[in-house]
């Protein structure tokens, strides 16, 4: 079976517009298996606990999944050079993910056998969804397919040695990780039990709390359901989970409707402008903006009136501001939703090296840094780590407590923090020109300048970024660019 990035003359290319991967990016089916995928993923011990120390997933699920679709969409681009340069990206990411989980065991993002795995999930999770929804691939397709997910791998690791060759050995591979490696790991469960009940808001229902709360208790349980019907019976059976009466049904009708939308007019359903659309910040210059501002505004009426015919009991969202900042557009958020909302990146309850790594790797992935931009941007939030650590653990636990940070609020905004907005502006400079003009204004915040920031020509300086950043990070000020890029969903 061929393994090479492109097919003879009567074969389609395995990457591309005409792959069978890619004809899946528009399936609404595929949305379900990414989730059935990511589940198995999450059951492997190393990759949960990667998940489980370093991914935003929890915190930040929007914005996780908008960077995923998005390299996904890169590494099975027609171009070599964009497969390579995101391929590079993705190993320098993963080269920065190691350590230990609670049972002592080590991790590593770069291990080949795990990194097989999640390739394994994705094509797994792709024919299984055809066979649920009535469309089963036929042996050819599946095999084309397969050497397709063998040549993603081998883009990653320089070979596909990780993976079986033949399609048949796959299946006994596939088989036998189920059965001897996977657990019930907390990663699975938060995604199964957690994400689902407690999922945040995107950006264009971010203003209608009790409508998301609402469709949420509804349409939380019943993903949550599809997709523990939908994973391998020999793994739910060790795992433990619930077999709830109909599940089985409802998965299969789940699969089955969204594989009607088949036949839809193409172009109809676009995954890319619908993820967009919903993360867009209420502010953007983007023209879909107007769309999402016109939405939002019909969600805040349903919402309200939602609220009317059917109070909750529970807390649907954030407290609205108080009126003085509404008027201004800024004012201070409570050091407790800060901390929250902004520090705490993975979720976690607490502030460490993988919640500032976070931070560092949305930047870039904003920004579309290569070498040696990217190290830069690390190493001065890691320069910012240690700084807080010194200043702000007092219990010496290596990690820093929301009370700790409420306590030592004014040490946040250090020479470490000033550095790292310095290199932040340096690599949004792109063409060195000492001011950030509004196309490189809009690649980091994705909107052109506001009214409110300080601009000469056009343009923003470098004292004035530098003051915005730090105004942000230490005195916590609302509605700047950065609420979107830091602390959305």
């Amino acid at each position: 079976m061929t393994t090479g990035t492109t097919g003879t003359a009567d074969e389609k290319p395995l990457f591309g517009p005409e792959s069978q991967f890619r004809a899946f990016f528009d399936d609404p089916r595929w949305a379900l298996a990414v989730i059935r995928a990511t589940v198995l993923e999450a059951a492997h011990p190393q990759i949960g606990a990667a998940l489980a120390d370093n991914s935003t997933f929890v915190a930040h699920p929007w914005r996780r999944l908008r960077n995923t679709f998005l390299s996904m969409r890169r590494m099975f681009d027609a171009d070599p050079a964009v497969r390579e340069r995101e391929a590079a990206r993705l190993n320098r990411l993963h080269a920065r993910m190691s350590g230990t989980d609670a049972r002592g065991r080590g991790y590593d993002a770069m291990d080949r056998a795990t990194r097989a795995w999640v390739v394994a999930t994705l094509y797994e999770s792709a024919v299984t969804m055809c066979r649920l929804s009535g469309q089963p691939l036929d042996q050819d397709t599946m095999e084309r397919m397969y050497a397709e997910y063998r040549s993603f791998l081998a883009a990653l690791d320089g070979d596909a040695e990780e993976l079986p060759e033949d399609l048949n050995d796959f299946w006994r591979y596939f088989d036998r990780v189920v059965e001897d490696e996977l657990e019930n790991t907390e990663a699975a469960r938060i995604i199964l039990y957690r994400l689902f009940d407690h999922l945040p808001a995107p950006a264009l229902l971010d203003g209608a709390p009790t409508l998301w709360a609402v469709g949420r208790a509804v349409v939380g349980p019943l993903l949550g359901a599809i997709t523990v019907a939908s994973l391998p019976e020999p793994y739910r059976r060790k795992s433990g989970l619930p077999e709830m009466p109909g599940a089985a049904t409802l998965m299969q009708g789940a699969y089955l409707a969204a594989g009607l939308t088949r036949f839809l007019p193409e172009g109809w359903i676009n995954p890319q402008t619908v993820i967009q659309t919903l993360t867009l910040p209420p502010d953007s210059d983007d023209p879909r903006a107007r769309t999402a501002t016109a939405l939002r505004a019909r969600m805040k009426r349903a919402s309200a009136l939602l609220r009317l015919l059917t109070p909750l009991s529970t807390d649907t969202g954030p407290d609205p501001a108080p009126a003085d900042s509404a008027a201004t557009g800024e004012g201070r958020r409570p050091a407790e939703e800060f901390f929250r909302q902004v520090l705490d990146q993975t979720g976690d309850g607490h502030l460490d090296w993988p919640d500032l790594a976070a931070m560092a790797r949305e930047l870039a992935t904003r920004l579309d840094l290569d070498e040696p931009e990217e190290t830069r941007l690390y190493d001065a939030f890691a320069a910012w780590w240690r700084e807080l650590q010194t200043a702000l653990d007092t219990d010496g636990d290596g990690r820093v407590s929301a009370d700790e940070y409420a306590a030592a609020v004014p040490s946040l905004a250090g020479p470490a923090l000033i550095r790292v907005a310095e290199v932040l502006f340096d690599v949004t400079d792109k063409d060195g020109s000492g001011t950030i003009d509004a196309d490189e204004h809009r690649a980091l915040f994705r909107t052109a300048f506001h009214r409110d920031l300080t601009t000469t020509e056009g343009s923003y300086g470098r004292s004035a970024f530098v003051g915005e950043f730090l105004s942000f990070m230490s005195g916590r000020r609302r509605n700047t660019a950065y609420d979107p890029l830091l602390a959305d969903a």
